[in-house]
């Protein structure tokens, strides 16, 4: 059973920072492609971020949706069962229910349902 479960939601003031961590177990996760998406309320899941999974041969590679570019840095242990998402400048939009996904592929990909998991989601409420 693969169970993915995040952590460090909040309410923080805008320009305020959070970091959010999903802890993985029942499986080793340093070959998955991890990907953290977020849902605010009335509309879809979108993409946030994700990381490739480790292999010997290609290098770990970082991927984010525009909006978050250069304010959310996203990083995994070298034990590659927990993601990181640490959240800088954040801003009133970026609240939503914020969710870890993993998929059976090395490979990140900023599509929700090729996503093979996901966390229960954790609330990031930012107020202006």
């Amino acid at each position: 059973q693969v169970q993915l479960v995040e952590s460090g939601g909040g309410l923080v003031q805008a320009g305020g920072s959070l970091r959010l961590s999903c802890a993985a177990s029942g499986r080793t996760f340093s070959r998955y492609g991890m990907g953290w998406f977020r849902q605010a309320p009335g509309k879809e899941r979108e993409f946030v971020a994700g990381i490739s999974g480790i292999s010997a041969w290609f290098t770990v590679e970082t991927y984010y949706a525009d909006s978050v570019k250069g304010r959310f840095t996203i990083s995994r242990t070298n034990g590659q069962n927990t993601v990181y998402l640490q959240m800088n400048s954040l801003k009133p939009e970026d609240t939503a229910v914020y969710f870890c996904a993993a998929r059976s592929s090395m490979v990140v990909t900023t599509t929700a349902n090729e996503y093979d998991y996901w966390g229960q989601g954790t609330q990031v409420t930012v107020s202006s």
